[in-house]
């Protein structure tokens, strides 16, 4: 029976480390950031602000949704090499955010709804795409 060593033996974790740390420093990665947490709690509290509170199966998919959000693109600041994967988690939470009100089971397609879904769900998609995106990055010096 052979034992793998962990990744803490990889040669290169140092390196990996360092150029996640290098992303999460940079303005363009705190903006989005920043701007993923608006637009999770704009998500959870679109019901009440966009005035589709009545439609209860959504409103709590989007109070849910958006908070899942949040904590999914919340910590990639501070740790960002140990959670770089859950941007690709909001991805799907914002493409499931855009679907979500013609899933759920009841006529919940109303123009509010879709208006604030899609909007709030294409740019938080746009954004967890982005975050995910600036993994794979290279920083160049000159």
């Amino acid at each position: 029976m052979t034992t793998h060593p962990s990744i803490e033996q990889h040669p290169d974790l140092a390196e990996m480390r360092t150029r996640f740390e290098q992303v999460t420093t940079t303005p363009r990665a705190q903006a989005v950031e920043a701007l993923a947490l608006l637009t999770g709690l704009y998500i959870a509290a679109s019901p009440w602000i966009a005035g589709f509170s009545v439609l209860t199966a959504l409103a709590i998919n989007n109070l849910i949704a958006g908070l899942a959000y949040c904590l999914c693109m919340g910590g990639l600041g501070s740790a960002y090499e140990r959670t770089h994967a859950m941007a690709w988690t909001a991805v799907g939470i914002a493409a499931w955010t855009i679907v979500s009100q013609w899933v759920i089971v009841g006529d919940v397609s109303t123009t509010r709804t879709v208006v604030s879904n899609c909007i709030a769900g294409g740019v938080g998609l746009l954004l967890a795409l982005a975050m995910a995106g600036m993994a794979g990055r290279e920083r160049r010096t000159t």
